[in-house]
């Protein structure tokens, strides 16, 4: 008995430490199997206490009465699934008649409350089936993507959510982003990802870095151009347009609209060309959006008119020459001037970090999802990284990315340095790769000497 309760106590205080230093572990060791039995053992008496059941039908009730039963109790909805992840639960539900997946959600927080989970969350998967996520502990507070995730062409991972599920960043569905946040809010390190991401994918990489290039030319040799001026951007912006327009007459003379060609092969952009003909696709970094936006002569004035009517074009038309956009700033608004809310239109997804105004968290969300602008206001400053992200379907998750320093991303940025294709349009804005030459302070010049 007495070595029972010793290996008990082991066992209690194993699950513990484990709990409070690494919660992956302790779900995985402990939590996944209580969780799962907490779920079935309270299911029925939850759901009727959240208002989830729907009273039996007529024919129960009638059947019931005449052969002198009891009463048929309320049915809550039918579980067809219950299954465990490395974060949690997911439970698959068929609703009843007259159930609707608003009531799921609404009661998210007293479910979460009632099974003793860290979050839930919930999404319609078709016409009666809901599928409710349940975290077992909070995965953002110390990010760990999984070993394995799905990828494919022009879909890289760059964060997870706070379902515990991966976010992804899929161009072919969302072709052009915003990512906003204040300063040592974690944008950096999500733009790092996104690049770490992109590295080993068959796609040029093009960047505008108006801060003299500190973020992104140490990554410079997986990028095929880059520009560190709002001079050089107007000039290479100019060179996306007319590569554009160049894949648009390809496009045209390989479009095979005659009558003997099936439907299908009808191309109406790149991905509908043969591989041997399709182009390159390009992703464009623009680091710091203001950065190109802000003049302060009428010179100045004139090149910020060009550089974002390139952006406003490249955000209408590129898609279909895949050339998509990616653009960060810490303060994005209507005060940057004409054509700003024009390109925000178009940027569907939408990213935003802890920001220091209310203003820029409405013009990210405040067209999409009005309630996702209170989240993002709230985001602690503590919790770096820590983002709201959403699309113009409305639908917005809070998502973490996992820390990726500097030194990491030039690691992978170097190993993947023969993918980096050589594009003619952008030969002139290809960075150099050599050895930094010392830059020597020009505000006091060296005496002459006799």
């Amino acid at each position: 008995m007495t070595a029972f309760t010793v290996a008990l106590v082991l066992v209690v205080a194993a699950a513990g430490l484990l709990r409070w230093r690494r919660p992956a572990w302790y779900w995985l060791a402990f939590g996944v199997t209580l969780a799962a039995l907490r779920v079935l053992v309270r299911y029925r008496s939850v759901m009727d206490a959240c208002g989830l059941t729907v009273p039996p039908a007529r024919w129960r009730l009638s059947l019931a009465r005449a052969t002198n039963r009891p009463i048929p109790e309320p049915r809550p909805p039918h579980i067809r699934r219950l299954r465990p992840t490395r974060t949690g639960l997911v439970l698959r539900l068929k609703l009843r008649p007259g159930q609707d997946v608003f009531d799921i959600a609404a009661a998210s927080a007293r479910l979460r409350h009632s099974f003793s989970m860290f979050g839930v969350t919930s999404r319609e998967v078709r016409s009666g089936v809901v599928e409710v996520r349940m975290t077992g502990y909070d995965v953002l507070k110390r990010v760990q993507m999984p070993a394995e995730t799905e990828t494919r062409a022009m879909r890289v991972p760059v964060a997870l959510r706070e379902d515990g599920s991966v976010h992804y960043r899929d161009y072919r569905a969302i072709p052009h982003a915003l990512t906003l946040g204040a300063t040592e809010s974690g944008k950096s390190v999500y733009q790092r990802n996104l690049v770490a991401g992109l590295a080993p994918l068959d796609v040029a990489l093009v960047g505008i870095d108006c801060k003299q290039g500190v973020e992104l030319f140490p990554l410079a040799r997986r990028f095929s151009a880059l520009a560190d001026s709002p001079d050089t951007a107007a000039e290479l912006l100019d060179a996306l347009v007319a590569r554009m327009a160049d894949v648009y007459r390809l496009i045209r003379t390989q479009q095979r609209i005659t009558v003997d060609v099936p439907d299908a092969e009808i191309a109406a952009d790149i991905w509908d060309l043969p591989d041997e003909l399709r182009p390159t696709p390009v992703v464009v970094l623009v680091d710091e959006v203001a950065e190109l936006a802000l003049y302060a002569t009428k010179e100045e004035e004139k090149r910020r008119d060009r550089i974002i009517t390139a952006l406003v074009r490249l955000a209408q038309l590129g898609r279909a020459a895949g050339i998509y956009l990616e653009i960060c700033g810490q303060r994005f608004g209507s005060e940057l001037g004409k054509g700003i809310t024009m390109l925000r239109a178009q940027l569907t997804g939408r990213t935003a970090h802890r920001l220091n105004d209310e203003t820029s968290a409405n013009m990210a969300f405040g067209d999409i999802a009005p309630d996702a602008v209170l989240a993002a206001i709230q985001i602690p400053a503590e919790l770096r990284g820590l983002a709201i992200a959403g699309d113009a379907s409305g639908g917005w998750h809070r998502i973490r990315a996992p820390h990726t320093s500097l030194r990491q991303a030039v690691n992978l940025c170097n190993r993947y340095a023969d993918r980096t294709p050589d594009l003619p349009e952008l030969a002139p804005f290809r960075p150099t790769t050599g050895t930094a030459t010392e830059l020597v302070p020009s505000a006091k010049a060296a005496p002459a000497t006799a």
